[in-house]
């Protein structure tokens, strides 16, 4: 089998350095972003010539083809791309500004799609690779004070599943990856965003905003068993289109999916009287079985 190259946004610090290492130690070459490269010393130290580290705020998309280009310039091909870069916010709908939502959308969204877009024509032509989308359980579900970043995460995931569609006749696999809490520095203090408090929310959403905070360095998950887990399904034959990672994002997202089947079906006969009486069932190019 020919070496792998990868291309990891936000590859210095959480399940993204967890990814650059494992591929490193694999042998395989990494193209990472950061918008600080001298946090990628250590592993230049380590690895050599199979790290290219680039500066990029993954919110730049202009920049989004010249990251391609120079992958292709140094390693000849692009594999993998994971879509890890990106923040959590907290705050209530009426504390988070205009800008504030618009940076949730612009990092979990539109920095994702442009790399996309850059690397799509090589992965066509070549008639393969994979794209990993990280998502998040909250970006299938979501609850007071977390609404702007799943707002994010919620579009990327409805996005990546229109483009899983439309790539497969390629023989390019999405992949969308929804952790649960992992031991990174996603919950620090000096990462973790927060919008200005109304008090008047203090009681609706302070215990979410404290435990927010308070998990930092507790989380259940491990970033390097978190890695593993994620080469694993991209090597699959039968990759699911969604990864829940971790016991909690499991057990959350079974809650949900159940929990929102029986709204469907206990609403059901007020949902289909909308429809005109004589009209037969509608019939769509998309439809899943």
């Amino acid at each position: 089998m020919k070496t792998r190259t990868w291309i990891i946004t936000g590859a210095t610090s959480g399940l993204g350095l967890a990814l650059a290492e494992a591929a490193l130690q694999a042998g395989e070459q990494v193209v990472g972003t950061a918008r600080r490269v001298a946090r990628f010393d250590h592993l230049r130290e380590r690895f050599g010539d199979l790290l290219l580290p680039i500066e990029h705020d993954v919110r730049d998309t202009e920049a989004a083809p010249a990251i391609v280009d120079a992958t292709l310039k140094r390693f000849g091909t692009v594999d993998v791309l994971v879509n890890n870069a990106g923040v959590g916010r907290v705050g209530a709908a009426e504390e988070v500004t205009d800008a504030e939502l618009r940076d949730m959308l612009a990092q979990h969204l539109l920095g994702p799609a442009s790399l996309v877009r850059a690397v799509l024509p090589h992965m066509r032509e070549a008639h393969s690779g994979a794209i990993v989308q990280m998502s998040s359980q909250g970006g299938r579900l979501s609850f007071p004070a977390v609404g702007s970043y799943s707002a994010g995460k919620f579009a990327l995931e409805g996005w990546s599943e229109a483009l899983s569609g439309e790539l497969a006749p390629f023989g390019i696999r999405v992949l969308i990856v929804e952790p649960s809490r992992f031991r990174t520095g996603f919950n620090a203090a000096d990462a973790l965003l927060t919008s200005a408090e109304r008090p008047e929310y203090d009681g609706v959403i302070g215990a979410i905003r404290a435990d927010m905070a308070g998990a930092d360095g507790v989380q259940e998950g491990d970033p390097v068993r978190a890695a593993a887990a994620i080469r694993h399904v991209i090597d699959a034959p039968e990759a699911p289109l969604r990864l829940p990672l971790g016991g909690e994002a499991v057990r959350n997202l079974t809650a949900s999916y159940e929990r929102h089947l029986d709204e469907v079906r206990r609403w059901r006969q007020v949902s289909e009287s909308a429809d005109f009486p004589d009209a037969a069932p509608a019939v769509r190019a998309f439809a899943q079985t």
